[in-house]
């Protein structure tokens, strides 16, 4: 009986080992996509003058038809 318990304490111990090994190693994924994500939406909006102000193309009809007439 005592060798039966402690084979499942090695058995248990064993995989709880191996979970949180499988889980550094999900965790060491994830935030390498969400660096890689910040890094893109940080460059994505820095490159078009403002991102939501206004800046770029979004008003550039109103500023050509008053120069028409």
């Amino acid at each position: 009986m005592l060798w039966i318990l402690l084979l499942l304490l090695i058995l248990v111990v064993f995989g709880f080992g191996f979970t949180m090994q499988a889980l550094w190693w999900v965790a060491a994924v994830l935030l390498v996509v969400w660096i890689v994500g910040f890094a893109m939406r940080g460059r994505g909006s820095g490159g078009r003058g403002g991102g939501r102000r206004g800046g770029g193309r979004r008003g550039g009809g109103r500023r050509y038809s008053r120069s028409r007439g």
